[in-house]
């Protein structure tokens, strides 16, 4: 049976936390003399009052979870946070909720979809929200891959067991450390970014900001041209810092703690996504230069930060590959539905999880050459169980059905074909811009039906959890005692 006072006790706690981060904008504003001090302290206030009615309701109990207890909460801090975390957009910016938690659910998922324009003259205190919710979004992703997925075995992520998996009173120190460790390579890796921003010209307040949105691979802005708004140097910084938002995280904690590189340089997925980010790069600088005109440091600048954007799912805007001829229109759509590597900040279907199918592959192949030879499937050392492969497999099934259903409630809602496939791939994959006149890298979501915004938050809210966590909700096996 489900425990809900202990998930009630728990969600109070998290929306403790979030209340406490809605004062930094809430401050910001006060001191700036700016647009939303009142209207955060109204959010604040609110979030905390219901935050205390939760965790009041749930200490009198026992505070013991079990697996069927984490697929719940896993959804429920995502959907419950974004509703609260929504407030201030319908408080100072004046829309509709539905806009409102688009744009939270987008922001916390990390996607970067954006209902709003105006940027460069909005409160400052809305865009350093929006930053906030990203880079929370992205810790918290991490942190929940690295220590819940791999327990629920959601889609092959039990391959990246560890200690922290495992939620037994032996392990819970173990757990808090590893998430510790993680938390101090996150926000010293978000300095740095910083400091790189401030090097290439940027503002304390966009190099905060971009930081923010950098490492966790959200993609949000404090100007509408998004990343044309900023010098090549600028440029330089988010492709580096993009890069190390696709890498898992537990592997910079190792690099720290061994002060060594070899980690990270003997990881299969890092060798993988290092590759791919190299070829595509490759390709479609070749086609800037020859094909469009553009002269070679700014066709590798353009070309490579496009193809890091995206395939880290993180969706800044860089000039607009749309316009680049069909054939990097596919390219792209390719790339919004890779991913960069597990444990990082990224979406999409991950690269391990196509270096899986592809040593499956082999290991079919050889057998049909050799069909009495014995071959054991591999990953990074170690050994890919049955139940492994299986849950890969189901993945990848359940992704692209998730996507085409998708895509055929945006169109029964009246969206055009281009519009409503990629806006599905983008939402599901975490991206942020799709493709098409009114979702491209240069428009937005805004002029969306209310019920297109909906689908597409819950889509969002599926391809962050990694859709299966989301999915065994609606079993009715879920929900029997």
């Amino acid at each position: 049976m489900l425990n809900i006072p202990a998930i009630l006790f728990f969600l109070g706690l998290v929306l403790s936390k979030l209340a406490l981060f809605m004062y930094l904008p809430a401050i910001m504003a006060f001191a700036t003399g700016t647009h939303g001090f009142w209207e955060f302290g109204s959010a604040i206030l609110i979030t905390h009052f219901c935050a205390f009615i939760m965790l009041a309701f749930g200490r009198r109990y026992t505070f013991k979870l079990g697996v069927r207890d984490m697929f719940l909460i896993t959804t429920l801090v995502w959907t419950v946070s974004s509703a609260f975390a929504a407030l201030p957009f319908v408080f100072i910016n004046h829309i509709s909720f539905s806009d409102a938690y688009f744009e939270t659910m987008s922001g916390i998922t990390t996607t970067g979809s954006t209902v709003l324009a105006g940027l460069d003259h909005m409160a400052p205190s809305i865009l350093l929200w929006r930053s906030l919710l990203q880079w929370l979004g992205g810790i918290g992703f991490i942190v929940m891959a690295v220590a819940i997925l791999p327990m629920l075995n959601v889609g092959g992520m039990r391959l990246f067991q560890t200690e922290s998996s495992d939620w037994s009173e032996k392990s819970a120190p173990r757990t808090k450390q590893v998430a510790l460790h993680i938390m101090q390579v996150y926000i010293g890796l978000t300095l740095l970014c910083t400091l790189g921003y401030l090097w290439s010209g940027m503002s304390w307040f966009d190099a905060i900001n971009h930081a923010f949105t950098t490492l966790s691979t959200g993609g949000y802005s404090t100007s509408d041209s998004s990343m044309n708004h900023f010098s090549e140097m600028a440029h330089w910084n988010a492709i580096i810092f993009m890069f190390a938002g696709g890498v898992p995280f537990l592997l910079f904690t190792r690099a720290v703690k061994e002060h060594r590189l070899k980690p990270l340089l003997r990881d299969a997925q890092v060798i993988g996504f290092a590759k791919l980010v190299l070829l595509v790069t490759a390709i479609v600088a070749l086609c800037l230069h020859y094909q469009k005109g553009y002269e070679w440091m700014d066709a590798v600048r353009i070309g490579m930060f496009n193809v890091i954007s995206v395939v880290t799912t993180t969706g800044y805007g860089l000039d607009d590959y749309t316009y680049w001829g069909s054939g990097m229109s596919v390219v792209f759509a390719f790339l919004l539905m890779v991913g960069a590597c597990s444990g990082s900040t990224s979406g999409g279907i991950k690269i391990f999880r196509f270096q899986v199918a592809t040593a499956l592959f082999n290991k079919h192949m050889m057998q049909l050459i050799h069909p009495n030879g014995v071959f054991v499937q591999r990953y990074n050392g170690e050994r890919v169980t049955e139940n492994i492969v299986r849950a890969v497999i189901s993945f990848a099934l359940v992704f692209f059905i998730t996507v085409l259903i998708t895509a055929l409630l945006l169109a029964l809602l009246g969206l055009d074909a281009v519009t409503s496939l990629s806006g599905s791939i983008t939402a599901v994959a975490n991206v942020g811009p799709g493709l098409g006149n009114i979702i491209n890298p240069s428009g937005n979501f805004s002029s969306l039906p209310a019920a297109a915004k909906w689908v597409l938050s819950f889509a969002m809210l599926m391809g962050r959890l990694e859709i299966i966590t989301v999915l065994v909700l609606f079993y009715p096996a879920y929900w029997r005692n």
